[in-house]
């Protein structure tokens, strides 16, 4: 399920706790409904609430930090291709081969970066063709000193591209444990449940606890988000790619 999706299930769970608490309060007796009762009940709801406010809490720096990782990685495979296409330079008019593929390279990876591409595909370094940019490098023969050292920077950038797309592709998505999930769930319809528990249903009412579950799981829905990186509404921009693929072969 999308993020979205997930979101607008738990939202309706948690508005659901909700009214079934109002409906509990029209049912139920006053002795059920005493000061006593009300104290007793939010005693154990605000155990709940710093629970799930610690959850939460976790939860979004968890995934700000994945998402940050993200967009370090974005912008370090733009910084290396870049780096390695002027030290082809170089090296000498010989790498015009080797700098034609890497621009493809990153021509196919932006093609691969948008939410709307495959999750199969997006960033598999093995969707590239079998003659690697690291063999043509590998392939060159350098005839002085210089050469040799251009061709030792572009065989350590041209490694680090390839750890870096390895480390994107297996880091395109990690998925919210479920049970953390339910239990999330649970809590948060706990608690609502005993908002509507001890009020009067009317307009207001509804409305505020409608207002109040659409917010909480706004905060699911931006976890969900930032553990996808590379899709949904919040993906990483590829912005800094692009940028470098102008910079290729210039």
């Amino acid at each position: 399920m999308t993020p979205i999706a997930i979101s607008l299930v738990v939202c309706a769970f948690v508005f659901s706790g909700a009214l079934l608490g109002v409906f509990l309060h029209s049912r139920l007796g006053t002795d059920h409904l005493s000061p006593e009762s009300k104290e007793a009940v939010r005693l154990g709801m605000a155990l709940v609430a710093t629970t799930v406010a610690l959850v939460l809490g976790l939860l979004i720096a968890s995934a700000k930090n994945f998402y940050d990782t993200g967009n370090s990685e974005m912008v370090q495979l733009a910084a290396d291709v870049v780096l390695i296409d002027r030290a082809l330079a170089q090296y000498g008019p010989e790498t015009q081969e080797a700098r034609a593929k890497l621009r493809s390279s990153v021509a196919r990876v932006v093609e691969f970066t948008g939410p709307e591409s495959s999750a199969k595909t997006r960033f598999d370094p093995q969707a590239e063709e079998p003659d690697t940019l690291y063999v043509k490098i590998q392939q060159l023969s350098p005839s002085n000193e210089n050469q040799r050292r251009m061709q030792a920077q572009a065989l350590d950038f041209a490694t680090q591209i390839g750890h870096t797309r390895w480390l994107m592709f297996v880091q395109k998505t990690t998925p919210m444990p479920t049970l953390l999930l339910a239990m999330l769930v649970f809590w948060l319809t706990t608690l609502f449940v005993s908002f509507g528990m001890f009020v009067r249903a009317n307009v207001v009412v509804v409305t505020s606890l409608l207002i109040s579950a659409l917010a909480l799981t706004g905060a699911i829905f931006l976890i969900l988000e930032m553990y996808h990186p590379y899709s949904g509404l919040m993906h990483v921009s590829d912005a800094p790619l692009r940028a470098a693929l102008e910079q290729l072969g210039r």
